[in-house]
Protein backbone atom coordinates (compact mmCIF):
# COMPACT_ATOMS: atom_id res chain seq x y z
CA UNK A 1 0.00 0.00 0.00
CA UNK A 2 1.68 3.52 -0.53
CA UNK A 3 1.95 6.05 1.43
CA UNK A 4 -0.75 8.27 0.03
CA UNK A 5 -3.19 5.50 0.07
CA UNK A 6 -2.50 5.12 4.19
CA UNK A 7 -2.63 8.95 4.40
CA UNK A 8 -6.19 9.05 2.95
CA UNK A 9 -7.34 6.10 5.24
CA UNK A 10 -5.86 7.60 8.28
CA UNK A 11 -9.19 9.84 8.77
CA UNK A 12 -11.25 6.33 8.66
CA UNK A 13 -9.07 4.60 10.84
CA UNK A 14 -10.14 7.67 13.40
CA UNK A 15 -8.74 7.88 16.70
CA UNK A 16 -8.51 4.13 16.97
CA UNK A 17 -5.54 4.25 14.54
CA UNK A 18 -3.42 6.91 15.84
CA UNK A 19 -3.94 5.12 19.53
CA UNK A 20 -2.40 1.34 17.71
CA UNK A 21 0.48 3.67 16.32
CA UNK A 22 0.91 5.12 19.52
CA UNK A 23 0.65 1.79 21.53
CA UNK A 24 3.30 0.50 18.89
CA UNK A 25 5.76 2.97 19.37
CA UNK A 26 5.56 3.00 22.92
CA UNK A 27 6.02 -0.91 23.03
CA UNK A 28 9.09 -0.52 20.47
CA UNK A 29 10.32 1.42 23.54
CA UNK A 30 9.68 -0.69 26.23
CA UNK A 31 11.09 -3.55 24.17
CA UNK A 32 14.45 -1.34 23.89
CA UNK A 33 14.57 -0.36 27.64
CA UNK A 34 14.12 -3.91 28.69
CA UNK A 35 17.00 -5.44 26.40
CA UNK A 36 18.94 -2.53 28.08
CA UNK A 37 18.41 -3.35 31.40
CA UNK A 38 18.96 -7.24 30.57
CA UNK A 39 22.12 -5.88 28.97
CA UNK A 40 23.15 -4.14 31.94
CA UNK A 41 22.46 -6.89 34.70
CA UNK A 42 24.23 -9.42 32.64
CA UNK A 43 27.32 -7.09 32.43
CA UNK A 44 27.14 -4.54 35.72
CA UNK A 45 31.01 -4.41 35.41
CA UNK A 46 30.78 -2.49 32.06
CA UNK A 47 27.43 -0.40 32.53
CA UNK A 48 29.05 0.87 35.79
CA UNK A 49 32.34 1.69 33.60
CA UNK A 50 29.65 3.23 30.76
CA UNK A 51 28.15 5.46 33.60
CA UNK A 52 31.57 6.55 34.85
CA UNK A 53 32.40 7.37 31.22
CA UNK A 54 29.12 9.05 30.62
CA UNK A 55 29.77 11.31 33.48
CA UNK A 56 33.15 12.51 32.71
CA UNK A 57 32.21 13.87 29.20
CA UNK A 58 29.45 15.78 30.61
CA UNK A 59 31.75 17.13 33.07
CA UNK A 60 34.06 17.88 30.21
CA UNK A 61 31.45 19.30 27.96
CA UNK A 62 29.32 21.14 30.30
CA UNK A 63 30.47 21.55 33.51
CA UNK A 64 28.76 24.32 34.39
CA UNK A 65 25.76 21.96 35.31
CA UNK A 66 27.51 20.75 38.05
CA UNK A 67 29.78 23.17 39.60
CA UNK A 68 30.83 26.82 39.69
CA UNK A 69 33.86 28.62 38.56
CA UNK A 70 36.73 27.15 39.55
CA UNK A 71 38.48 30.14 40.16
CA UNK A 72 36.59 31.50 42.45
CA UNK A 73 38.46 32.49 45.56
CA UNK A 74 37.27 32.35 49.13
CA UNK A 75 40.33 33.68 51.82
CA UNK A 76 37.87 32.53 54.49
CA UNK A 77 38.04 29.06 53.41
CA UNK A 78 41.67 28.38 52.87
CA UNK A 79 42.50 24.39 52.89
CA UNK A 80 39.70 22.83 54.45
CA UNK A 81 39.03 19.35 54.12
CA UNK A 82 35.92 17.71 52.71
CA UNK A 83 32.10 18.60 54.44
CA UNK A 84 29.27 19.67 52.94
CA UNK A 85 30.22 22.91 51.44
CA UNK A 86 32.91 21.99 49.80
CA UNK A 87 32.68 18.01 49.57
CA UNK A 88 36.03 17.42 48.07
CA UNK A 89 37.59 20.57 50.23
CA UNK A 90 39.07 23.57 48.79
CA UNK A 91 42.56 24.75 48.09
CA UNK A 92 45.23 27.15 49.43
CA UNK A 93 43.50 30.01 47.53
CA UNK A 94 40.31 28.50 49.10
CA UNK A 95 38.99 27.26 45.48
CA UNK A 96 36.38 24.53 45.12
CA UNK A 97 37.81 21.33 44.81
CA UNK A 98 34.81 19.96 43.14
CA UNK A 99 34.68 22.47 41.03
CA UNK A 100 38.69 21.92 39.96
CA UNK A 101 38.03 18.79 39.74
CA UNK A 102 34.99 18.27 37.56
CA UNK A 103 36.52 21.46 35.14
CA UNK A 104 39.52 19.35 34.68
CA UNK A 105 38.06 16.66 33.18
CA UNK A 106 37.67 19.16 30.09
CA UNK A 107 41.34 19.54 30.11
CA UNK A 108 42.26 16.15 30.67
CA UNK A 109 39.45 14.42 27.89
CA UNK A 110 40.04 17.04 25.32
CA UNK A 111 43.60 16.75 25.06
CA UNK A 112 43.22 12.71 24.90
CA UNK A 113 40.60 12.95 22.30
CA UNK A 114 43.08 14.63 20.31
CA UNK A 115 46.07 12.55 21.35
CA UNK A 116 43.93 9.65 20.24
CA UNK A 117 42.39 11.33 17.16
CA UNK A 118 45.98 12.52 15.94
CA UNK A 119 47.53 8.71 16.91
CA UNK A 120 44.67 6.84 14.94
CA UNK A 121 44.89 9.14 11.96
CA UNK A 122 48.52 8.84 11.36
CA UNK A 123 48.68 4.84 12.56
CA UNK A 124 46.09 4.31 10.43
CA UNK A 125 47.19 5.95 6.97
CA UNK A 126 50.75 4.25 7.73
CA UNK A 127 49.38 0.51 8.47
CA UNK A 128 47.34 0.86 5.47
CA UNK A 129 49.80 1.91 3.16
CA UNK A 130 52.41 -0.07 4.45
CA UNK A 131 49.61 -3.31 4.45
CA UNK A 132 48.47 -2.50 0.84
CA UNK A 133 50.87 -1.75 -1.13
CA UNK A 134 54.04 -3.42 0.60
CA UNK A 135 57.36 -3.99 -1.18
CA UNK A 136 59.83 -0.74 -0.35
CA UNK A 137 56.61 1.12 0.91
CA UNK A 138 56.14 -1.00 3.80
CA UNK A 139 60.09 -1.67 4.59
CA UNK A 140 60.83 1.89 4.64
CA UNK A 141 57.46 2.58 6.65
CA UNK A 142 57.47 -0.08 9.06
CA UNK A 143 61.18 -0.03 9.90
CA UNK A 144 60.50 3.84 10.70
CA UNK A 145 58.00 2.51 13.45
CA UNK A 146 59.93 -0.01 14.88
CA UNK A 147 62.53 2.83 15.27
CA UNK A 148 59.26 4.60 17.08
CA UNK A 149 58.50 1.34 19.19
CA UNK A 150 62.14 1.29 20.16
CA UNK A 151 62.44 4.54 22.31
CA UNK A 152 60.69 4.85 25.41
CA UNK A 153 57.79 6.24 25.06
CA UNK A 154 58.04 8.60 27.67
CA UNK A 155 61.43 9.92 26.30
CA UNK A 156 59.66 10.22 22.68
CA UNK A 157 56.78 12.33 24.66
CA UNK A 158 58.90 14.43 26.30
CA UNK A 159 61.44 14.92 23.76
CA UNK A 160 58.89 16.27 21.27
CA UNK A 161 57.09 18.65 23.57
CA UNK A 162 59.89 20.03 24.33
CA UNK A 163 60.15 20.76 20.36
CA UNK A 164 56.32 21.95 19.99
CA UNK A 165 56.46 23.86 23.18
CA UNK A 166 54.35 23.56 26.44
CA UNK A 167 50.65 23.36 26.74
CA UNK A 168 48.03 20.57 26.31
CA UNK A 169 47.68 21.09 22.90
CA UNK A 170 51.33 20.55 22.75
CA UNK A 171 51.25 17.60 25.02
CA UNK A 172 48.27 15.80 23.30
CA UNK A 173 50.10 16.23 20.10
CA UNK A 174 53.07 14.55 21.44
CA UNK A 175 51.38 11.73 22.39
CA UNK A 176 49.18 10.87 19.60
CA UNK A 177 52.35 11.29 17.73
CA UNK A 178 53.65 8.86 20.01
CA UNK A 179 50.71 6.41 20.04
CA UNK A 180 50.35 6.14 15.91
CA UNK A 181 53.16 3.55 16.04
CA UNK A 182 51.07 1.39 18.29
CA UNK A 183 47.70 1.62 15.31
CA UNK A 184 49.93 1.51 12.53
CA UNK A 185 51.21 -2.23 13.57
CA UNK A 186 47.34 -2.97 14.97
CA UNK A 187 45.80 -1.57 10.85
CA UNK A 188 48.91 -3.23 8.67
CA UNK A 189 48.18 -6.40 10.30
CA UNK A 190 44.28 -6.28 9.39
CA UNK A 191 44.72 -5.00 6.12
CA UNK A 192 47.19 -7.87 5.64
CA UNK A 193 44.26 -10.40 6.16
CA UNK A 194 41.31 -7.88 4.07
CA UNK A 195 43.58 -7.81 1.19
CA UNK A 196 44.00 -11.88 0.72
CA UNK A 197 40.01 -11.70 0.86
CA UNK A 198 37.71 -12.44 -1.90
CA UNK A 199 35.92 -9.57 -2.31
CA UNK A 200 39.00 -7.65 -2.59
CA UNK A 201 40.83 -10.47 -5.52
CA UNK A 202 37.47 -9.69 -7.30
CA UNK A 203 37.38 -5.77 -7.02
CA UNK A 204 41.19 -6.39 -8.54
CA UNK A 205 40.38 -8.30 -10.77
CA UNK A 206 37.40 -6.37 -12.24
CA UNK A 207 40.21 -3.65 -12.51
CA UNK A 208 38.95 -0.86 -9.52
CA UNK A 209 42.01 1.13 -8.87
CA UNK A 210 43.98 0.40 -6.06
CA UNK A 211 43.09 3.46 -4.12
CA UNK A 212 39.85 3.04 -4.78
CA UNK A 213 39.61 -0.75 -3.41
CA UNK A 214 41.87 0.85 -0.25
CA UNK A 215 39.43 3.12 0.31
CA UNK A 216 36.15 1.62 -0.26
CA UNK A 217 36.40 -1.55 1.11
CA UNK A 218 39.80 -2.55 3.00
CA UNK A 219 40.39 0.49 5.37
CA UNK A 220 36.24 0.36 6.39
CA UNK A 221 36.94 -3.84 6.78
CA UNK A 222 40.26 -3.14 9.18
CA UNK A 223 39.17 -0.51 11.57
CA UNK A 224 36.88 -2.64 13.71
CA UNK A 225 39.37 -3.97 15.67
CA UNK A 226 41.03 -0.46 16.27
CA UNK A 227 38.19 0.68 17.88
CA UNK A 228 38.70 -1.15 20.92
CA UNK A 229 42.35 0.02 21.06
CA UNK A 230 40.82 3.45 20.68
CA UNK A 231 39.07 3.42 24.19
CA UNK A 232 41.38 1.44 25.70
CA UNK A 233 44.24 4.34 24.20
CA UNK A 234 42.19 7.19 25.50
CA UNK A 235 42.51 6.24 29.18
CA UNK A 236 46.61 5.67 28.23
CA UNK A 237 46.58 8.84 26.97
CA UNK A 238 44.51 10.46 29.73
CA UNK A 239 47.84 8.79 31.92
CA UNK A 240 50.38 10.47 30.05
CA UNK A 241 48.75 13.45 29.67
CA UNK A 242 48.56 13.79 33.54
CA UNK A 243 51.83 13.01 33.80
CA UNK A 244 53.31 15.64 31.73
CA UNK A 245 51.28 17.83 33.82
CA UNK A 246 52.29 16.86 37.12
CA UNK A 247 55.92 17.31 35.85
CA UNK A 248 55.07 20.82 33.93
CA UNK A 249 55.69 19.85 30.22
CA UNK A 250 51.41 20.18 29.97
CA UNK A 251 48.65 22.14 31.50
CA UNK A 252 50.24 25.28 32.74
CA UNK A 253 48.37 27.05 35.94
CA UNK A 254 46.28 28.44 37.02
CA UNK A 255 44.31 26.20 34.22
CA UNK A 256 42.53 22.79 36.27
CA UNK A 257 43.27 19.64 35.01
CA UNK A 258 44.25 16.34 36.78
CA UNK A 259 47.58 16.16 36.85
CA UNK A 260 48.54 19.36 37.26
CA UNK A 261 45.89 19.54 40.21
CA UNK A 262 47.85 16.46 41.65
CA UNK A 263 51.11 18.45 41.21
CA UNK A 264 49.85 21.37 42.87
CA UNK A 265 48.62 19.53 46.07
CA UNK A 266 51.43 17.57 46.37
CA UNK A 267 53.67 20.18 48.45
CA UNK A 268 50.26 20.01 50.88
CA UNK A 269 50.74 16.09 51.58
CA UNK A 270 53.12 16.95 54.77
CA UNK A 271 50.41 19.47 56.36
CA UNK A 272 48.07 16.52 56.02
CA UNK A 273 45.60 18.17 53.64
CA UNK A 274 45.15 15.31 51.44
CA UNK A 275 42.10 15.89 49.73
CA UNK A 276 44.33 17.90 46.98
CA UNK A 277 45.92 15.31 46.27
CA UNK A 278 43.77 12.17 46.46
CA UNK A 279 40.03 13.65 44.63
CA UNK A 280 41.90 14.52 41.49
CA UNK A 281 44.02 11.04 41.36
CA UNK A 282 40.32 9.35 41.95
CA UNK A 283 39.03 10.95 38.96
CA UNK A 284 42.17 9.66 36.72
CA UNK A 285 42.06 6.41 38.20
CA UNK A 286 38.36 5.59 37.79
CA UNK A 287 38.30 7.14 34.50
CA UNK A 288 40.87 5.22 33.51
CA UNK A 289 39.42 1.76 34.96
CA UNK A 290 36.11 2.57 32.88
CA UNK A 291 37.54 3.17 29.44
CA UNK A 292 39.90 -0.36 29.93
CA UNK A 293 37.09 -2.01 30.94
CA UNK A 294 34.52 -0.64 27.98
CA UNK A 295 37.91 -1.22 25.65
CA UNK A 296 38.13 -5.14 26.94
CA UNK A 297 34.44 -5.71 26.25
CA UNK A 298 34.67 -4.31 23.08
CA UNK A 299 37.30 -6.78 21.92
CA UNK A 300 35.65 -9.47 23.53
CA UNK A 301 37.74 -10.46 26.30
CA UNK A 302 34.40 -10.14 28.32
Amino acid sequence: MSLINELQELPEQGTAGVATVAAQDESRRSFVGVRLLRWATSHPDVALAVLVLVVVVLWAIVPSLFAGSPDAIDPASILKGPSAAHWFGTDNLGRDMVSRVIYGARESLIGSVIAISVGFLIGSAIGSIAGWFGGVAETLLMRAIDVLLAIPFFLLTVTIVVLLGFGTIHAALAVGLSTSAIFARLIRGEVLKVRASQYVEAAVSGGVGPWSILRRHVVPNSLAPALSLVTVQLGVAIIWLASLSFLGFGAQPPTPEWGLLVSEGRDYIAANDWWLVVFPALAIVFTVMATNRIGHYLAGRD
